[in-house]
């Protein structure tokens, strides 16, 4: 499989929108391949044979980040110890292998996060959630189409929640009202607003 070939991609365009690649017929040693630094820009996920590279466009970087801050103001606010993941590549054996905008444990550190975060402008869908079931994460949250939604694993299947389980008190559309501020304002005004509109009784 020539990836060299096809990689970089177009990097005239990485500046405005995701860019995805798909490779059909791929096995799990050309998917761990992929795991080198020269790879390191990209998002990389294995399901079904097929490896799928994205490369993140600038409001795909802006929402994600966006999303890390307010939950990790949340956490400190609330005093709840947190693990960021990044995007760690998350694996279940030879079989998936998935790699999140980004992810977090809470109250302890873990093999896996308790949370990921998957961000989705012209790349990805909502089969994504297939990848995290099998790597059993317990809670995901899906931005698509201009809004956030929060699935919960539930005796092996998600279903969708308009408040998180994991973090008690947000709720999906509260979050995607600050997070459509972020295509034009700066993350620390947006941050000290939901502060405020979440305080530590809640």
């Amino acid at each position: 499989m020539l990836i060299n070939e096809k990689l970089p991609l177009d990097l005239a365009k990485f500046a405005q929108e995701d860019q995805v690649l798909h490779l059909s017929g791929a096995s799990w040693s050309d998917y761990e391949k992929l795991e080198s630094p020269e790879y390191s820009q990209y998002l990389i996920s294995y399901f079904d044979n097929q490896i799928t590279i994205m490369s993140p466009g600038r409001n795909h970087e802006r929402i994600a980040e966006l999303i890390g801050i307010l939950i990790e103001a949340y956490c400190e606010k609330i005093d709840l110890l947190y693990f960021p993941f990044g995007s760690t590549r998350l694996k279940e054996g030879e079989q998936v292998g998935k790699e999140p905008d980004t992810g977090y444990a809470f109250e302890v550190d873990k093999e896996h996060p308790d949370l990921a975060v998957e961000v989705n402008f012209t790349s990805g869908s909502i089969n994504d959630l297939t990848k995290y079931r099998y790597l059993k994460i317990k809670e995901v949250w899906l931005w698509q189409d201009l809004e956030i939604k929060f699935y919960y694993l539930d005796d092996g299947s998600y279903r969708q929640i308009t408040a998180s389980f994991v973090l008690p008190g947000i709720e999906a559309e509260i979050l995607t009202k600050y997070l459509h501020r972020g295509f034009k304002e700066s993350p620390l005004n947006i941050k000290k607003d939901w502060l405020i509109a979440n305080p530590e009784d809640n």
